[in-house]
């Protein structure tokens, strides 16, 4: 009997430690995110300005309707042009992620346009909601392009990745002038990402301790996590939509987007890298992964 009150407190004692951390942490890892800079990317030996890759660009700054300013690059065709792409980079990263697409793109005749999301990179803001607000700042970078007259812009297409492309399923769901949507390795809602999240880094499973920080990050950024939901939003759109994933991601199971592509209407197409995880697609699937995209943004933007 005295060892069991004994365990009992201790777990009682782990648990509510496990609370307060998470209480105060919690909002904090969410909201939060690190901001991968040029210095990451240099280590690396990759290019850190469009320059690098022989691309000339504008530095655009995008102020979105709850005044934050979004830091952009806007690297124009030439004619003839097939269309418009804008790049979203994942969760803790920033547009430099994109250069190599941009590159690719800009090559074959697509204006590429790419951005730090809110609290990412060197743009504004103090909270990350995951596609809450993203979704509308994709709208008003739609809107600065289309008011721009110098540009032939075509049709607009997005690619996101990771996070990036959770923000490019729920922007296409509000937004019609977006003709087709590339999702690489996206989740399927914010509440169950956090759950692996949570198991993967404390090992704890009970949802009470997500339920402790979703309420608390949703009380600090003023949004409503239950509706950062790509599966939803892809249920409600009609273009054309890709959805690639690889199967040995470690971060978003691969399932996630199965799910995707088992609720997104007709047209939608799957492309599953084999042996890739979630940040090397480039690496394991090279030039076919390259000729893939080409080919799937100039069948539905040209």
């Amino acid at each position: 009997m005295v060892l069991f009150i004994a365990l009992a407190i201790a777990l009682f004692t782990f648990l509510a430690s496990a609370t307060i951390i998470l209480f105060v942490v919690g909002p904090t890892l969410l909201l939060q995110p690190r901001r991968r800079n040029a210095e990451f990317y240099q280590k690396l030996g990759l290019p850190t300005v469009p320059s690098e890759m022989d691309l000339t660009c504008e530095e655009i700054i995008i102020t979105t309707t709850d005044n934050i300013k979004l830091d952009g690059w806007l690297i124009k065709a030439a004619a003839p042009v097939k269309g418009t792409i804008i790049y979203l980079h994942g969760v803790a990263d920033c547009k430099i992620d994109g250069i190599r697409f941009a590159k690719l793109m800009h090559d074959n005749h697509f204006n590429i346009f790419l951005y730090d999301s809110r609290r990412h990179g060197k743009s504004g803001g103090n909270y990350c909601t995951y596609g809450f607000y993203e979704k509308h700042d994709v709208s008003r970078v739609i809107d600065y392009l289309a008011a721009r007259k110098d540009i032939e812009l075509g049709k607009i297409g997005l690619f996101g990745t990771s996070m990036g492309a959770a923000v490019a399923i729920q922007a296409a769901a509000i937004d019609k002038r977006i003709t087709a949507v590339v999702s690489e390795n996206s989740f399927a809602t914010l509440r169950t990402i956090f759950d692996d999240y949570q198991k993967r880094m404390i090992k704890l499973p009970f949802h009470y301790l997500r339920n402790l920080v979703i309420v608390h990050a949703e009380l600090r950024a003023k949004f409503k996590a239950r509706e950062v939901s790509p599966l939803e939003a892809v249920q409600t759109i009609h273009i054309p939509i890709l959805i690639v994933y690889g199967t040995d991601d470690h971060l978003i199971k691969h399932q996630y987007s199965l799910m995707l592509f088992e609720k997104a209407n007709q047209p939608k197409e799957i492309f599953p890298i084999h042996g890739a995880s979630h940040n090397n697609m480039w690496d394991i699937a090279g030039k076919e992964y390259g000729q893939k995209l080409l080919e799937y943004f100039g069948k539905h933007l040209t």
